[in-house]
């Protein structure tokens, strides 16, 4: 069982997912979920007990009113996330969440911190939901390669350069 929402995008066929950009995904115990990320942010909220996860790549922080792809935004993206666990059977109590991205990758100084401003903005809706996060790979320079597997909670991260490791 999984699902990909995002208008105009066919999802894959098999229990492997590429979330990309601005896409929200769900999927159960057989479902692993894989996203490239830079300045945005890969949101898996998942529920231990029943091996049912969503995930978001989130691109920017605020919708400020723009509703059409709710996988943007943080602030529209975690509120779809749960109504799409809720369809699946899945209660918000007992979801957990892990964050990966935010990286600055433009070398710009200022108020012009994309990453930044995902990782906060996720961490106070998340906090506002009463969803605790568990573990995150947030920040720094460089891009990542997530794959997270609904089965065990395990999300691995990849960096270029850098040793593998599991959150």
């Amino acid at each position: 069982m999984h699902s990909l929402a995002n208008p105009g995008t066919i999802p894959v066929k098999g229990q492997a997912i590429n979330v990309g950009m601005g896409q929200i995904a769900t999927g159960d115990r057989a479902t692993q979920f894989t996203s490239v990320l830079g300045s945005c942010v890969a949101v898996v909220l998942w529920h231990p007990r029943l091996s049912l996860a969503a995930i978001a790549h989130v691109a920017l922080p605020k919708s400020h009113g723009q509703n059409g792809q709710p996988g943007k935004f943080a602030d529209t993206a975690i509120p779809y996330m749960l109504e799409q666990l809720a369809r699946m059977g899945c209660p918000k109590p007992g979801l957990v969440a892990k964050i990966a991205g935010g990286a600055n990758m433009f070398r710009v100084g200022g108020p012009l911190q994309i990453g930044d401003d995902n990782v906060a903005t996720i961490r106070e809706i998340l906090k506002t939901a009463g969803i605790p996060i568990t573990a995150e790979d947030v920040g720094g320079t460089h891009g990542r390669k997530i794959t997270f597997t609904c089965s065990t909670g395990e999300m691995l991260i990849e960096i270029a350069g850098e040793k593998a490791k599991v959150i």
